[in-house]
Protein backbone atom coordinates (compact mmCIF):
# COMPACT_ATOMS: atom_id res chain seq x y z
CA UNK A 1 0.00 0.00 0.00
CA UNK A 2 2.77 2.34 0.85
CA UNK A 3 4.43 1.39 -2.42
CA UNK A 4 1.40 2.34 -4.35
CA UNK A 5 1.39 5.48 -2.43
CA UNK A 6 4.28 6.77 -3.02
CA UNK A 7 4.18 6.07 -6.93
CA UNK A 8 0.87 7.94 -6.84
CA UNK A 9 2.55 10.55 -4.86
CA UNK A 10 6.15 10.98 -7.65
CA UNK A 11 3.92 10.71 -10.67
CA UNK A 12 1.50 13.73 -9.35
CA UNK A 13 5.20 15.43 -8.52
CA UNK A 14 6.07 15.13 -12.24
CA UNK A 15 2.74 16.18 -13.90
CA UNK A 16 2.97 18.87 -11.67
CA UNK A 17 5.96 20.17 -12.68
CA UNK A 18 6.14 19.04 -16.51
CA UNK A 19 2.79 21.23 -16.35
CA UNK A 20 4.54 24.61 -14.76
CA UNK A 21 7.07 24.38 -17.89
CA UNK A 22 4.26 24.84 -20.06
CA UNK A 23 2.49 27.57 -18.29
CA UNK A 24 4.79 30.56 -18.66
CA UNK A 25 4.39 30.00 -22.53
CA UNK A 26 2.65 33.53 -23.70
CA UNK A 27 -0.26 32.94 -26.19
CA UNK A 28 -2.17 35.87 -28.44
CA UNK A 29 -5.79 35.97 -26.93
CA UNK A 30 -6.49 35.99 -30.89
CA UNK A 31 -4.55 32.59 -31.07
CA UNK A 32 -2.32 34.14 -33.87
CA UNK A 33 1.30 32.73 -33.87
CA UNK A 34 3.66 35.74 -33.52
CA UNK A 35 6.99 35.38 -33.58
CA UNK A 36 10.18 37.30 -32.52
CA UNK A 37 11.95 39.18 -35.17
CA UNK A 38 15.55 39.80 -34.36
CA UNK A 39 18.20 41.60 -36.63
CA UNK A 40 22.01 42.65 -35.74
CA UNK A 41 22.72 46.24 -35.04
CA UNK A 42 25.36 47.35 -37.37
CA UNK A 43 27.61 50.76 -36.56
CA UNK A 44 28.91 52.79 -39.35
CA UNK A 45 31.90 50.52 -39.90
CA UNK A 46 29.22 47.54 -40.46
CA UNK A 47 30.26 45.57 -37.24
CA UNK A 48 27.65 44.10 -35.21
CA UNK A 49 27.57 46.54 -32.17
CA UNK A 50 24.01 44.56 -30.45
CA UNK A 51 20.77 43.45 -31.17
CA UNK A 52 17.17 44.45 -32.12
CA UNK A 53 14.35 42.74 -31.28
CA UNK A 54 10.93 43.14 -32.15
CA UNK A 55 7.07 41.28 -30.68
CA UNK A 56 3.81 41.95 -31.76
CA UNK A 57 1.77 41.91 -28.41
CA UNK A 58 -1.71 42.81 -27.65
CA UNK A 59 -0.08 46.29 -26.32
CA UNK A 60 1.56 47.08 -29.09
CA UNK A 61 5.31 45.85 -30.91
CA UNK A 62 7.90 45.22 -28.08
CA UNK A 63 11.29 46.90 -29.26
CA UNK A 64 14.29 45.75 -27.29
CA UNK A 65 17.73 47.07 -27.74
CA UNK A 66 20.87 45.81 -25.95
CA UNK A 67 24.43 47.04 -27.68
CA UNK A 68 26.90 48.08 -26.67
CA UNK A 69 30.20 50.57 -27.98
CA UNK A 70 27.81 53.63 -28.61
CA UNK A 71 28.72 57.00 -27.64
CA UNK A 72 27.25 58.12 -23.59
CA UNK A 73 24.36 59.60 -23.03
CA UNK A 74 21.38 60.13 -24.50
CA UNK A 75 20.39 59.52 -28.40
CA UNK A 76 17.69 59.85 -30.79
CA UNK A 77 16.20 55.70 -32.07
CA UNK A 78 13.46 56.37 -34.64
CA UNK A 79 12.04 53.91 -36.78
CA UNK A 80 12.83 54.75 -40.54
CA UNK A 81 10.66 53.60 -43.53
CA UNK A 82 13.05 51.17 -45.91
CA UNK A 83 14.58 47.78 -44.63
CA UNK A 84 18.07 48.68 -45.75
CA UNK A 85 20.77 49.39 -43.79
CA UNK A 86 24.21 50.51 -46.11
CA UNK A 87 27.14 51.62 -43.99
CA UNK A 88 28.61 54.16 -43.14
CA UNK A 89 26.21 56.95 -43.12
CA UNK A 90 22.72 54.37 -43.26
CA UNK A 91 20.60 57.24 -45.48
CA UNK A 92 18.92 53.69 -47.46
CA UNK A 93 17.22 53.53 -44.79
CA UNK A 94 14.94 56.72 -45.67
CA UNK A 95 12.89 59.25 -43.66
CA UNK A 96 11.03 57.98 -40.69
CA UNK A 97 8.20 55.28 -40.86
CA UNK A 98 5.53 58.34 -41.20
CA UNK A 99 2.48 56.64 -43.22
CA UNK A 100 0.10 59.43 -41.86
CA UNK A 101 2.23 62.46 -43.10
CA UNK A 102 2.73 64.07 -39.67
CA UNK A 103 5.61 66.69 -38.94
CA UNK A 104 8.38 65.20 -36.38
CA UNK A 105 8.32 65.21 -32.54
CA UNK A 106 6.30 64.28 -29.52
CA UNK A 107 6.05 68.17 -28.89
CA UNK A 108 5.54 69.37 -32.45
CA UNK A 109 1.79 70.21 -32.38
CA UNK A 110 1.90 69.07 -36.31
CA UNK A 111 3.29 65.66 -35.33
CA UNK A 112 4.43 62.98 -34.62
CA UNK A 113 6.14 60.01 -37.08
CA UNK A 114 4.92 56.82 -36.17
CA UNK A 115 8.17 55.68 -36.36
CA UNK A 116 9.43 58.38 -33.52
CA UNK A 117 10.71 56.49 -30.86
CA UNK A 118 11.79 58.11 -26.88
CA UNK A 119 15.70 58.45 -26.64
CA UNK A 120 18.03 55.71 -25.60
CA UNK A 121 20.17 56.31 -22.84
CA UNK A 122 23.93 55.20 -23.29
CA UNK A 123 25.95 54.43 -20.20
CA UNK A 124 29.12 55.76 -19.47
CA UNK A 125 30.42 52.00 -20.94
CA UNK A 126 28.73 52.92 -24.32
CA UNK A 127 26.04 50.38 -23.28
CA UNK A 128 22.46 50.20 -23.89
CA UNK A 129 19.20 48.08 -22.39
CA UNK A 130 16.43 49.90 -23.73
CA UNK A 131 13.01 47.73 -23.79
CA UNK A 132 9.80 49.52 -24.62
CA UNK A 133 6.41 48.80 -26.10
CA UNK A 134 4.43 50.91 -28.64
CA UNK A 135 0.86 50.82 -30.21
CA UNK A 136 1.48 53.36 -32.71
CA UNK A 137 3.01 50.55 -34.83
CA UNK A 138 2.23 46.70 -35.92
CA UNK A 139 3.93 43.83 -37.35
CA UNK A 140 0.85 42.33 -38.84
CA UNK A 141 1.23 42.80 -42.32
CA UNK A 142 -1.30 44.77 -44.52
CA UNK A 143 -2.63 47.18 -41.90
CA UNK A 144 -1.82 50.90 -42.56
CA UNK A 145 0.69 51.34 -39.78
CA UNK A 146 2.58 47.89 -40.71
CA UNK A 147 6.50 48.44 -40.53
CA UNK A 148 6.43 45.49 -42.60
CA UNK A 149 5.85 46.25 -45.81
CA UNK A 150 7.31 45.13 -49.09
CA UNK A 151 10.96 46.57 -48.13
CA UNK A 152 10.37 46.06 -44.62
CA UNK A 153 11.93 48.86 -42.19
CA UNK A 154 15.16 50.00 -40.32
CA UNK A 155 15.84 51.07 -36.34
CA UNK A 156 18.14 53.78 -36.82
CA UNK A 157 20.15 54.88 -33.58
CA UNK A 158 21.62 58.76 -34.62
CA UNK A 159 24.91 60.71 -32.95
CA UNK A 160 22.85 63.09 -30.52
CA UNK A 161 19.07 63.36 -28.32
CA UNK A 162 15.94 63.80 -30.57
CA UNK A 163 14.89 67.16 -29.66
CA UNK A 164 10.92 66.18 -29.78
CA UNK A 165 9.97 69.24 -31.87
CA UNK A 166 12.30 69.95 -34.83
CA UNK A 167 11.51 68.30 -38.45
CA UNK A 168 12.22 66.33 -39.56
CA UNK A 169 14.48 64.06 -37.22
CA UNK A 170 14.53 66.00 -33.99
CA UNK A 171 18.46 67.66 -34.63
CA UNK A 172 19.56 64.39 -33.61
CA UNK A 173 22.25 64.05 -35.83
CA UNK A 174 23.99 61.68 -37.95
CA UNK A 175 23.04 58.59 -38.03
CA UNK A 176 25.57 55.91 -36.19
CA UNK A 177 24.09 52.11 -35.99
CA UNK A 178 21.11 50.33 -38.19
CA UNK A 179 18.95 47.40 -38.21
CA UNK A 180 16.83 45.89 -41.00
CA UNK A 181 13.17 45.08 -39.80
CA UNK A 182 12.09 42.03 -42.02
CA UNK A 183 9.49 39.90 -41.12
CA UNK A 184 9.91 35.76 -42.78
CA UNK A 185 8.04 35.81 -46.31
Amino acid sequence: MKHKLIVVLLMSIILVVAGCGKANNKVPVSGEKMEAIVSPLLNTEGKKIGEVTMVQELEGVLINVQAENLPPGSLGIHIHEKGVCKPPEFTSAGAHFNPTGKEHGFDNPKGFHLGDLPNIEVDKDGKVSMRLTTSEISLKKGVENSILDKDGSAIVIHERADDYKTDPAGDSGARIACAVIKGKK
